[in-house]
């Protein structure tokens, strides 16, 4: 796991890998920082971010959304302390939110998870 003494890898892009897979979208963006894996939040659809841990037992994630610097632990279940992460700290500002923008239905809000 990366730590204090560590740098995160950079992010595996602007937006959530998964969703990019499949033509899907998102909500909110997260960031692992033992890997990099950009995934989706828990109030999207596909809830990648979160699939991450389980499938890898990365637990650490960081908000990948612009003026955020929130860490949380899945293991835990808790905030987690800030590790130094590899620019870029976010998603792109001119990126929709949700997004990406053309694959948002406009039905979006009775497809999150609250």
């Amino acid at each position: 796991m990366t730590d204090a003494s560590t740098t995160a890898p950079a992010p595996s892009g602007t937006g959530c890998l998964d969703c990019d897979a499949v033509g899907g979208w998102w909500v909110h963006l997260r960031r692992c920082v033992d890997c990099g894996h950009v995934g989706c939040c828990d109030s999207s659809p596909a809830q990648h971010a979160t699939a991450h841990f389980r499938e890898t037992g990365h637990p650490v994630i960081r908000s990948f959304e612009p003026r955020e610097d929130w860490y949380w632990d899945y293991a835990a279940n808790a905030a987690a302390a800030p590790v130094p992460v590899t620019p870029p700290l976010n998603r792109p500002e001119e990126q929709s939110v949700p997004g990406p923008a053309g694959r948002v239905p406009d039905d979006w809000r009775d497809h999150i998870h609250r």
